[in-house]
């Protein structure tokens, strides 16, 4: 939606919103009585509200000064961040149809039709086995290969491999935040979700430098959940938050795979128990594909997501003896460290792209080459 302060709709919806909160259901009632009424266009001030109205939350709609939209506006056009009401033509019917649609989304980079697009979630713990953290970045690598985008929510762990995979294969990805877009949240994964962005896109239902709270990612996880056809948990214990994405999925009518896990591990209490009441065990992407092939088969490319990488020439000349099945990328940083401690930044000059490096780092920490520092560092493990 055009970005200006003259129009009463998006005003009016940032009000609700503001009001209201995300995740509201009030906010979306309030919406349904202005829209039937045709007062959507109409200035808060100046709406003849319903008779049956509930006037305490009119006092407090009232309450939302107009500066404070206006500088959420300012803050979008300063920041390149578009929003996205329900109102829009494009607005899609995969959020329009859960029970709390989102009235306003903050998008940075390009929103796919996601109505159109074969689109996978995955989630798990920020504290993940090395098993889940291959599994979530290989996963993420195949099913991006073949076209398939993929959802998460631009944490640590599970959500950093699985952006970090989708990058790797030179695919769309998509990170879900519990807090404003331009908010200093994770500051040592700005530049995953920088990365993100450019790839697909970045999705926040609060304005630009909203902070979180602990309530803001079970809210946040019902759009992980609706943007997608499917819903992968990688591990789960009994009290994951994964859980709870998997509950909206099923809940929105989505399908939810589990990766199956040791039921003596406590990392798969709750994975388990998914699986035991109806969910999709997933042993493989080909359970992904077989899923949706035939629905999508003019969007996923199979032969595409096991095809082999074509090794491309190596920069400089590989001295160190390095894990086997490297990408050409992490062979090109292992190779160029010439410091026990770095950041990021240290390895522009390899002429890497911003996601192929984000990618490259994350698939060093995991094969335990480096280990990622506080404050955005990283070091060589001896």
């Amino acid at each position: 939606m055009l970005l200006d302060k003259n129009n009463t709709l998006l005003i009016n919806l940032l009000v609700l919103q503001q009001c209201f909160g995300a995740g509201s259901y009030k906010a979306v009632t309030v919406y349904e009585i202005l829209k039937s009424n045709n007062l959507l266009n109409i200035p808060i001030d100046n709406i003849k509200w319903p008779e049956n109205f509930d006037a305490r939350d009119i006092k407090k709609i009232k309450s939302i000064s107009t500066s404070k939209i206006y500088k959420i506006i300012n803050d979008c056009i300063k920041n390149n961040i578009s929003i996205l009401t329900i109102e829009d033509k494009n607005y899609p019917e995969r959020l329009r149809n859960i029970s709390e649609p989102p009235i306003v989304l903050y998008i940075k980079g390009e929103f796919p039709d996601i109505d159109e697009e074969p689109t996978i979630c995955i989630v798990g713990p920020r504290k993940v086995s090395e098993f889940g953290k291959k599994a979530a970045y290989s996963l993420s690598k195949r099913l991006a290969k073949s076209g398939i985008i993929i959802v998460s929510g631009g944490a640590l762990g599970t959500d950093t491999c699985a952006h970090s995979g989708a990058l790797n294969a030179n695919g769309r990805t998509i990170a879900v935040l519990g807090c404003g877009i331009c908010y200093n949240y994770l500051p040592e994964n700005r530049k995953l979700r920088e990365a993100v962005a450019d790839s697909c896109c970045i999705i926040s239902e609060h304005p630009p430098y909203t902070s979180t709270t602990k309530y803001c990612f079970p809210i946040r996880n019902r759009l992980m959940a609706a943007l997608a056809l499917g819903t992968i948990v990688i591990e789960a214990g009994e009290k994951s938050g994964a859980l709870i994405t998997a509950r909206h999925a099923n809940e929105q009518g989505r399908d939810v795979f589990v990766i199956p896990g040791n039921p003596t591990y406590p990392q798969y209490k709750g994975s388990n128990n998914l699986l035991r009441d109806g969910a999709l065990p997933l042993i493989d992407a080909s359970d992904i594909f077989n899923r949706y092939i035939v629905q999508y088969f003019e969007k996923i490319d199979i032969k595409k997501a096991f095809e082999k990488e074509k090794k491309k020439k190596v920069l400089s000349k590989i001295q160190k003896k390095l894990p086997m099945g490297l990408s050409i990328e992490s062979e090109m940083v292992y190779n160029n460290l010439n410091k026990q401690k770095f950041m990021a930044d240290d390895l522009l000059s390899l002429g890497i792209s911003d996601d192929k490096l984000i990618a490259a780092l994350t698939e060093l920490e995991m094969e335990h080459v480096i280990r990622a520092l506080p404050g955005g560092m990283y070091e060589l493990i001896k």
